[in-house]
């Protein structure tokens, strides 16, 4: 059961069940056929159930379903909710068990996603009275995505990977931030961002003969400033409305100027 902002109205389930799980592993290695193909992989099947404004009817249920379905902004948005309900617990899980690897997803880490109502014993059991199977669109930061795409990622792994380029801190900072940002994390995202900017300042200082480059890194060290102060207020409590609209415009900025640096280097 999950609450926003601690009332009902904002009353959510998450239901989250392994299918065609394998048995448990062995302690001791056993001997398998070199040859033989490897198993099959559990999923695990995910069902985000909106509780706190029930359907009066199957009815009513069904045109809801008609017009989420017919509208891409509405199917995006029920998509987005339920991810960011998934990623919610996901990040919960990872902090309660102290696991540093613990990982988001976007839609496109998903076999199938499925939009569809049913009745509360039908939905608890992943199942549907009605459903259908709908494509994650490309959201503002599956775009970003793409962009790297387009930038040739598998290159500079092969590049890192061989030794001939190194990742800087402030990439893994940066891209930390915005996952804080993305999930909700204000006061997160505030505090690794000042790390990130100053890391990016001292790392890609000079690193590009290059006028927009240089503009940016110089409005970036004359807003250093706001973001110590936004990591400052996130350490007192929830961010304010302007070091909130700050950080995300300076992680905007920073992202610009990495992806610039990758661009302008091939």
């Amino acid at each position: 059961m999950a609450r926003d902002d601690g009332g009902e109205q904002g009353q959510r389930v998450l239901v989250v069940e392994t299918v065609g799980a394998p048995p448990r592993r062995r302690r001791r290695p056993k001997r398998v056929d070199p040859a033989a193909e490897p198993r099959l992989l559990p999923l695990t099947r995910v069902t985000a159930i909106r509780a706190h404004k029930p359907f009066d009817s199957a009815e009513e249920a069904g045109e809801w379903l008609a017009q989420t379905l017919a509208d891409d902004d509405a199917t995006d948005d029920a998509i987005a909710a339920a991810l960011a309900l998934l990623n919610r617990a996901l990040h919960a899980h990872a902090v309660a068990a102290a696991d540093p690897f613990g990982a988001e997803l976007s839609g496109e880490h998903a076999v199938a996603i499925r939009v569809g109502h049913g009745s509360g014993a039908q939905v608890a059991a992943g199942r549907f009275t009605e459903a259908s199977d709908v494509a994650a669109r490309r959201s503002s930061r599956s775009r970003r995505r793409q962009r790297e795409e387009d930038l040739r990622p598998q290159e500079r792994v092969a590049a890192v990977l061989g030794g001939r380029e190194q990742l800087d801190a402030c990439e893994t900072l940066v891209l930390r931030a915005r996952a804080d940002l993305d999930a909700g994390r204000r006061r997160e995202a505030a505090l690794q961002l000042r790390v990130g900017l100053e890391a990016l300042l001292v790392e890609l200082d000079g690193a590009l003969a290059d006028p927009d480059h240089e503009r940016d890194m110089t409005e970036l060290e004359a807003r250093r400033l706001e973001a110590g102060e936004a990591a400052n207020a996130a350490l007192r409590g929830d961010l304010p409305v302007d070091d909130e609209r700050n950080v995300a415009e300076l992680i905007t900025l920073c992202e610009r100027v990495l992806r610039r640096r990758r661009v302008l280097r091939g």
